[in-house]
C-alpha cells in the first residue's frame, strides 16, 4: 500500500489536488493511503517551497501545479 501525502495549508489547489487524487485512486482501485499534511513545519521539511506539493512513500514527485488525472494515474502505477 502506498502513501500519497497532499502537502499544502488549505488553498483552493491544495484542495483540488486532493479531491483529484481521491478520484484517481478510488476509480482505478489503487490500494493506498491518502493523507493531508497541513502543518507548515512538517511541509517544509520536506523541503517544499511551493504548494501544492505531492508526495508518494515520503519522497515528494510534485510541487507548485495540480497534475491531470492521467498525469497523476502513471505516478501512482
Amino acid at each position: 500500500m502506498k502513501i500519497i501525502q497532499i502537502l499544502g495549508t488549505g488553498c483552493p489547489k491544495c484542495r483540488k489536488l486532493y479531491e483529484t487524487v481521491q478520484k484517481v485512486v478510488e476509480e482505478n482501485g489503487i490500494e493506498a493511503e491518502v493523507v493531508k499534511v497541513v502543518d507548515l513545519g512538517e511541509i517544509l521539511n520536506f523541503g517544499v517551497m511551493m504548494t501544492p506539493a505531492l508526495a508518494i512513500d515520503g519522497k515528494v514527485v510534485v510541487s507548485g501545479c495540480v497534475p491531470s488525472p492521467d498525469e497523476l494515474k502513471s505516478l501512482f502505477l
